[in-house]
């Protein structure tokens, strides 16, 4: 029997097409690595291509790795010399030969991202620029992406002149320094490996031809993530001889953010007219019942080419959607099914998967799992509490408790950055541990250290802000001490000028850890400072769980792509948290959104043979309870697929919702709208939110002093102009059109807008 009799009749034909340019989408679950190896093994040992003559490229070394291993399994002797290998180490491979042919030595470094940080930070001491305006991660995350398109300092700086834009000359004018810098240094950052390797192609028509005769065969996996660079650079590779076969499924790019262009899969057929697209649509995977609901879902995408997911596995469970009342009792609810599924030997916690939009997500179902006794694993991020952003406000709250954490206090002494060096803090410590006081009382009495001289000047600020939010912890709350900690830092003003994808996460962090404050004080009698710190440090414990491989694990979507569980649930499927707001009211809405909706089929496709989505009817976000439509994209799977229990909404708040009477009719009729907010504070499981109403602190509602027409100012969003305001009973909703944000709605008494 034949290793190829294995293959369904698709997958034979991927196979077999070996000469021209080649397309396989590849639909989630397949068996695309299988028709890969297979694939290569069918060009040596049927078409007699020679192994150094193969080309397998992908993104990560642990899936080239894999990749290698099934070649050698498939193939035998010989298999070595083909060249797989991920793009990055394809480019350093060329480049550590053949560099000097473009300016830089074959000894060149590759600077990571904690060079590139020290680089740019000197560069904008060198240039005079401020920080506080032009944040080095802004500006390096600006210059990737121009190198993610092969848009070099002189084009930069074209665009930017063009543009009239003073920021984007300034952009231009560090862009050009800093590669100047790496030149100067004989170094290349990551992006370089693919734009020097393309630069190096297009200049010297001898190293091409090399190549090009080398790589007679190329396949690239997971195409659909490819960027504009990496697009060109395989172009030009496979320019000669045209044997180029790229595999990838456009329902699964999710990575934009990344520099990912889906139009280089999308538009393959206009870029090679010649080409062949081959469909994989059977999927080894998951029941058809999930098949169904993912097929349900990513239909309503424009920008895709049409394929549609079978399977000959059972048609399986429906997919169960069950709506609570708050998060806290969908962690809940989760926790338990876990425990009842593994308690009745149906599963391992090693099967189950809890997936969801944001690393903020992840707080409440570590909380529940460490109480629940469910041993768990963080996927792609680190325990809530050990997040850098997390701690530092931590450890500015437990300076302000009791200052005796000497850990704490030099964790924040220069959070912001205050100009206070090792040195000086050494000489701090040392008299601290003469004098046998404390690290935190010594800085009080900085100006009695000798050794400190004028340095004792920039200690007194962070001294006085810890003084003065000491004399607030008996009158204020702990919520309040937070937000003013926040405020008077600057922490989030910061991560905001950043304008990064990362920084956009630590702000959703931040936000949770305002909802865990506010949640505790609503839980406690009595809440305090000292009682939350308490609180947290036993959650936050989680050294005692088990390492082994008996975990459930927790990720976001954007993690999970390639991974695959018998058990998922798929959390926080609201609109607004999912998709997010974002992507419902940006400019480019349809983009956004369509993306979003792909991240949703990736989170279906994970699952093998369960999957429960669950959904809040009010969840706190930044400290204020929100209420959420059920997400977009639960009412697109079609409901004979679903296992509903949703929620009836409490009398007193059916006018947030409508007044539904089935599950199918709740989901076909809901609109899209901003979530609405409220001032009442969500609560733990089990106490009834109508009961804790009637003593619930409400916000009494005063006049505005602006109108409809005004131009107003707000924190955040900066001037705008108001465009209506509407009386919704405990507040106004006003909707303003902001110069720099668009539309935005709000309730007046969170926005606090101030007339111009």
């Amino acid at each position: 029997m034949s290793i190829y009799d294995t293959l369904n009749e698709q997958q034979r034909e991927a196979v077999f097409h070996t000469e021209g340019p080649v397309l396989i989408l590849a639909g989630a679950g397949s068996g695309k690595t299988r028709v890969l190896t297979h694939r290569t093994a069918y060009l040596i040992e049927e078409k007699g291509v020679n192994p150094y003559n193969i080309m397998a490229i992908t993104f990560t070394n642990k899936a080239a790795g894999e990749m290698r291993e099934r070649i050698d399994q498939l193939v035998g002797y010989g298999s070595e010399s083909i060249w797989v290998s991920t793009f990055h180490s394809t480019c350093v491979r060329i480049l550590r030969r053949h560099i000097d042919r473009i300016g830089f030595d074959t000894n060149f470094t590759i600077y990571d991202s904690d060079d590139q940080k020290t680089l740019m930070k000197d560069i904008c001491k060198r240039l005079n620029v401020d920080t506080k305006i032009y944040k080095e991660r802004s500006l390096l995350a600006a210059i990737s992406k121009a190198k993610d398109e092969l848009v070099d300092p002189q084009e930069f700086s074209l665009r930017a002149a063009a543009s009239g834009d003073f920021a984007k000359r300034k952009q231009a004018e560090i862009y050009r320094e800093y590669q100047d810098a790496l030149r100067r240094n004989n170094a290349l950052d990551f992006d370089d490996l693919i734009v020097k390797t393309v630069e190096l192609f297009k200049t010297d028509a001898q190293v091409l031809d090399y190549y090009q005769e080398r790589f007679r065969y190329i396949m690239v996996d997971e195409y659909q993530d490819t960027n504009t660079a990496q697009f060109e650079l395989i172009s030009i590779l496979a320019r000669k001889y045209k044997n180029l076969c790229v595999v990838g499924d456009d329902d699964q790019s999710i990575y934009k953010f990344r520099g990912a262009n889906i139009y280089n899969i999308l538009n393959f057929e206009k870029h090679f007219p010649e080409a062949v697209t081959i469909k994989l649509e059977q999927n080894y995977r998951s029941t058809q019942n999930i098949l169904n609901a993912a097929n349900g879902v990513i239909s309503n995408n424009m920008g895709r080419k049409r394929k549609t997911l079978w399977t000959d596995n059972e048609e399986g469970k429906k997919i169960g959607f069950k709506q609570f009342e708050t998060g806290y009792e969908e962690a809940e609810y989760v926790a338990k099914d876990i425990n009842a599924c593994v308690k009745d030997g149906r599963y391992h916690y090693g099967d189950c998967a809890v997936l969801y939009r944001t690393n903020a997500q992840s707080r409440l179902f570590e909380e529940k799992f460490i109480v629940s006794n469910i041993p768990y694993k963080i996927v792609g991020g680190v325990n809530f509490y050990a997040r850098k952003e997390i701690k530092d406000l931590l450890a500015y709250l437990k300076t302000i408790d009791n200052a005796r954490d000497d850990l704490a206090v030099r964790r924040i002494i220069n959070v912001p950055k205050r100009g206070i060096g090792a040195t000086t803090l050494n000489r701090v410590a040392d008299y601290a541990a003469a004098a046998d006081i404390s690290f935190y009382n010594a800085l009080k009495m900085a100006d009695d250290i000798p050794t400190l001289g004028k340095s004792a000047a920039k200690i007194k600020p962070f001294v006085n802000f810890i003084q003065v939010m000491r004399s607030k912890v008996e009158i204020i709350s702990v919520s309040e001490l937070l937000q003013e900690i926040i405020d008077e830092t600057g922490y989030v003003k910061e991560l905001e000028a950043e304008d990064t994808e990362e920084a956009k996460a630590r702000i959703e962090n931040i936000d949770e850890l305002i909802s865990k404050v506010v949640a505790y004080e609503e839980g406690e009698e009595h809440p305090t400072l000292s009682g939350f710190l308490e609180e947290v440090a036993l959650v936050a414990d989680i050294d005692s769980l088990d390492e082994g491989s008996d975990y459930v694990v927790l990720m976001t979507l954007h993690s999970a792509k390639g991974l695959e569980f018998p058990k998922v649930y798929l959390a926080g499927m609201e609109d607004g948290l999912f998709p997010s707001y974002m992507s419902i009211t940006s400019d480019s809405s349809s983009e956004d959104l369509e993306e979003e909706r792909r991240l949703a089929y990736v989170g279906i496709t994970r699952a093998k043979e369960e999957l429960t989505i669950t959904c809040a009817r009010q969840r706190m976000i930044r400290g204020e309870t929100q209420y959420n439509k059920v997400s977009r994209f639960v009412r697109e799977i079609p409901s004979e697929l679903l296992d509903s229990e949703l929620r009836k909404p409490a009398s007193a708040r059916e006018s947030s919702f409508g007044k539904e009477s089935s599950f199918p009719s709740f989901l076909q009729n809901q609109t899209t709208a901003r979530p609405k907010r409220t001032t009442l504070r969500q609560q733990p499981s089990g106490q009834s939110m109508q009961a804790k109403a009637l003593v619930t602190k409400g916000v009494v509602k005063s006049e505005l002093d602006y109108g409809v027409g005004d131009t107003v100012s707000h924190i955040k969003f900066g001037r705008g102009v108001v465009k209506n305001i509407m009386d919704g009973g405990r507040d106004y909703e006003v909707t303003v059109d902001f110069e720099g944000y668009g539309v935005k709605k709000m309730f007046a008494s969170f926005a606090k807008l101030k007339r111009i």
